[in-house]
């Protein structure tokens, strides 16, 4: 299955707990049960909240912000609602006096919050921009606390949420972490907006008072955090905006590998505070139709403030939508996509073990393709092995006997395999079992560690014949499960990588 995913983003409701906003919310959601009909069958449809929630957090306030919410996750149509603290749902210690803490009371996130979709690949960052924002709005001046605050939760995502060794809770992540889709969100927006101007607080602008304090530093973290897309609300605005950025570790200019993009998404009052516009954004991640790779499809709905329904407010683009390519390719390892599926059984049935192990093994390294280069056919073997590892593990506890015994067979074939693809390469014993212990093993990396061509001294025609012989063999233990591969010979027609 395609990696896939839709995020419905909702900002700035500003509940103030007397019903007053309850019939506004009630449009809201019959116009998001219209617009997530198409969406039905993506497995993963997350609601995202980006702040202020309530207007104050009174327990009123409070209590009518619970009751919204379970009445979006009795509806159906997410799969996951998530939330960030929006300035108003906070109160400095001076104004607290008959209030709630909204972090506890809504369980929002205090400073940073990794969620993880294994099947989308997507880690959605929920980032607390309370403490990093510009406080003293009136005068203008800056909060040094806020801006240290900021350069702190900057240093701590990159170190958190980078996916880098004993982080925690990273360790379910079924696929390298640069692999990922990451979306970060926020309150504040985190960088000046392009439609941000014309707007005034107390009698001044009031775009230069309301983005983040330190927006440098927090473009280097996500950034470095590989983020793809930032979702934010506060401004009670539309805006949408691009920010490229050069890749420090790419080593050749005037490609399209040399840039780091990040969109950056403005979501409006979507309960239309304040006199506003209302709003909210429709998020399709999924692969581009014929094109290739991946896109973000967006569609931003408004509801101008005399009238009751929501529509496209990018009306002169064909169906409202704008399609962003998402910038990599993040198509997903045949092998990683077996491990998730067999990862969501507790057991398998015996018609399962075929397909999986087709889509394990209907792959260029596992026929006779002189192309091929070493250094790939060594990653290909060690993501198979990983697999397979899981898929024996799982069927060995009901499966016949004869099935088990060919699943076992095969897998002592991928060592060899492994093994000899390593010792062309001239990697070491202990090198080679680092390798097969990492689970996220990048494909990236592999390349880059070893050259693509074998160590000298190496006698490559008799290294080929022999590792035939052995996908040969590999493919007698897929007829003993029913299969008809042709492993180590010609390759068919449109063979994944």
């Amino acid at each position: 299955m395609d990696r896939s995913f839709v995020i419905a983003q909702i900002s700035d409701l500003h509940l103030d707990g007397s019903g007053r906003l309850l019939a506004t919310v009630e449009a809201l959601v019959d116009s998001l049960r219209e617009r997530m009909a198409d969406f039905a069958d993506v497995p993963d449809r997350i609601l995202l909240i980006t702040g202020d929630l309530v207007n104050d957090p009174t327990p009123r306030a409070l209590d009518e912000a619970l009751a919204v919410i379970a009445s979006l996750r009795q509806t159906g149509l997410f799969t996951d609602i998530q939330a960030v603290a929006g300035n108003h749902d906070v109160k400095r210690p001076s104004q607290r006096a008959g209030r709630h803490d909204a972090y506890d009371y809504l369980h929002l996130p205090r400073t940073s919050k990794s969620v993880y979709y294994r099947q989308a690949g997507l880690d959605l960052v929920l980032l607390d921009s309370n403490s990093a924002s510009l406080t003293t709005l009136a005068s203008g001046g800056v909060d040094e606390r806020a801006y240290q605050a900021l350069v702190t939760h900057s240093a701590r995502l990159s170190v958190e949420l980078a996916g880098s060794t004993g982080s925690a809770g990273r360790t379910d992540y079924a696929e390298p972490a640069e692999n990922l889709v990451r979306v970060l969100a926020l309150h504040h927006h985190p960088l000046p907006q392009a439609t941000g101007e014309g707007k005034r607080f107390l009698g001044v602008p009031d775009e230069p008072l309301m983005y983040l304090a330190a927006p440098a530093t927090f473009l280097e973290a996500a950034t470095s955090l590989n983020v793809n897309l930032i979702l934010h609300g506060h401004r009670h605005v539309e805006g949408l905006t691009r920010y490229s950025i050069p890749d420090p570790r790419t080593t050749r200019s005037g490609v399209e590998d040399f840039w780091r993009t990040i969109y950056v998404l403005s979501c409006p009052s979507s309960t239309g505070q304040g006199g506003d516009d209302a709003g909210f954004n429709i998020i399709h991640f999924s692969p581009r139709p014929q094109a290739g790779g991946y896109r973000f499809a967006i569609t931003r709905y408004s509801r101008p403030r005399d009238e009751g329904t929501f529509r496209p407010l990018d009306s002169n683009l064909p169906g409202g939508l704008i399609t962003l390519p998402a910038g990599r390719d993040f198509s997903r390892d045949p092998a990683i996509q077996s491990a998730i599926d067999i990862a969501s059984c507790a057991s398998l049935k015996r018609d399962q073990v075929p397909a999986l192990v087709r889509q394990l093994l209907s792959r260029r390294a596992f026929y006779d393709d002189g192309g091929q280069s070493w250094a790939d056919s060594l990653y290909t073997y060690l993501v198979t092995a990983h697999a397979w590892s899981d898929l024996k593990g799982r069927f060995a506890r009901s499966g016949p006997g004869p099935e088990v015994e060919a699943l076992a067979a095969a897998r002592a074939l991928l060592r060899q395999l492994i093994g000899q693809s390593a010792d062309v390469l001239g990697i070491d014993r202990a090198t080679l079992d680092e390798l097969r212990a990492n689970r996220l093993i990048n494909r990236d990396d592999v390349l880059r560690r070893w050259p693509r061509l074998p160590r000298e001294g190496i006698d490559i025609e008799e290294r080929l014949r022999q590792r035939l012989q052995w996908l040969r063999e590999l493919d007698r233990q897929a007829g003993a499960l029913g299969l008809a591969l042709g492993l180590g010979g010609k390759m068919p027609p449109k063979t994944p990588p």
